[in-house]
């Protein structure tokens, strides 16, 4: 498989540096180039054609937002991921409007940021937990369609999986965005256990990673 070609656009001189840094050493990843506002990040994109590009939002010029429309505009074959501090609704919900096909903290970790780019090179899109939880919450609220009881709903769907209580307080914790050593330590479990029980979560509800458990806990009224 060939190397995902990834642009980075980050204004800020210290980050830029650090996720280059970590960018240049991960398996199957070539950072292409990097810019240091939205102008120079839509030119470099319809230039270097890269599969993912990392976008921050708060950005010279044109911000990340009108950067990732106009990328999205030229019809450029790439996945877009916000990689920001900003996790207000506004620029949360204008970045999934411009186009953006995922949307990763600052926090995130390398594993995390690197899992992100991947996932988005093969056309899925990577949401951090708590902006799941904040886009889900929002789709929910705007629903028109009527449930009699989702709390049963919920507790149909997690038996009909095979979920037992446990995995169900760890599944609450894995959308709360809680590590395996932070559920351990609130469950009063090991890691080796905590990590177990994330696996066979993962397994019930036929997802790959914590991500798509947390959307489809909170989709199907699990948490």
């Amino acid at each position: 498989m060939d190397s995902i070609k990834v642009l980075l656009v980050e204004d800020h001189t210290m980050t830029r540096m650090g996720l280059e840094l970590v960018l240049q050493k991960a398996d199957g990843i070539d950072l292409v180039d990097s810019a240091d506002n939205g102008v120079k990040g839509v030119e470099l994109a319809k230039k270097l054609h890269p599969n993912v590009i990392l976008m921050d939002i708060g950005l010279p010029e044109i911000d990340g937002i009108e950067a990732t429309k106009q990328i999205k505009e030229a019809n450029l074959d790439c996945y877009i991921i916000m990689f920001t501090s900003r996790d207000s609704e506004n620029d949360v919900f204008a970045a999934f409007a411009a186009g953006a096909d995922g949307y990763i903290m600052k926090g995130a970790n390398e594993d995390q940021l690197v899992a992100a780019i991947k996932a988005a090179a093969d056309g899925t899109a990577w949401i951090d937990p708590q902006i799941a939880r904040m886009v889900l919450g929002a789709i929910n609220k705007k629903s028109n369609s009527s449930v009699a009881n989702p709390d049963a709903d919920g507790k149909q769907f997690a038996k009909s999986c095979g979920l037992t209580e446990r995995e169900l307080e760890v599944l609450a914790l894995i959308v709360d965005g809680l590590t395996n050593p932070q559920i351990a330590e609130r469950l009063f479990i090991t890691r080796a256990t905590a990590k177990a029980h994330v696996h066979s979560i993962l397994q019930k509800l036929c997802v790959d990673d914590r991500t798509q458990a947390a959307v489809t806990a909170m989709r199907e009224g699990l948490v």
